[in-house]
């Protein structure tokens, strides 16, 4: 199984429209892969403009906030590519498409790394903010999981946040379960 690097990543639609998502790229040698699911915003800026930028944050805020509809957040220019970076960002990588591998369900572009930047150290994570970025892949995939094993991992990962958390990663968790509680209170929606 190839490791995968839980990341920020920023693309840019036809007509400059800034996206983030969270995405797992998967390693490749020196090359990394974006692999988003069909239907996807990434999806189709990546089709569109074959360039990204993953951004490695600290603030799990980011994570659980673009999966919450709170996509606000600070960018600036990257150095060689049209896509610009989280200005949060601890480093980024900036990623050129060089083919890609369709798939019905997840396509699968394959990158060359342009240029990596470092912008402020990592403190490393604590128990919390893993915990966090685990349900907000959760949260990412409500609609095709069991209610049963969402509601368990939550349960599992809670720990975690009630013992190591901070304001940030309070903020975070609750705005991901008020997201998975609304989803199984309308879940046609």
């Amino acid at each position: 199984m190839p490791m995968i690097r839980e990341t920020i990543v920023t693309t840019i639609s036809a007509d400059d429209r800034l996206h983030m998502a969270p995405l797992g790229l998967i390693a490749d040698g020196e090359r990394w892969i974006v692999a988003p699911f069909r239907p996807s915003t990434t999806l189709d800026n990546l089709t569109a403009v074959p360039f990204a930028v993953a951004n490695h944050v600290d603030d799990v805020r980011v994570f659980a906030g673009c999966l919450t509809g709170r996509r606000d957040w600070p960018s600036v220019p990257a150095d060689q590519v049209p896509v610009p970076r989280l200005a949060i960002a601890l480093a980024h990588m900036e990623l050129a498409v060089d083919h890609v591998s369709d798939d019905a369900e997840r396509p699968r572009f394959h990158c060359r790394v342009l240029g990596h930047r470092s912008h402020a150290p990592f403190a490393g994570f604590n128990r919390a903010q893993g915990a966090v970025i685990e349900a907000a892949i959760l949260v990412s995939r409500l609609h095709f999981l069991p209610r049963e094993k969402i509601e368990r991992e939550l349960e599992y990962l809670a720990t975690a946040v009630e013992k190591t958390a901070g304001p940030a990663e309070q903020e975070a968790w609750g705005w991901l379960l008020a997201k998975v509680q609304a989803h199984f209170a309308n879940p046609g929606q």
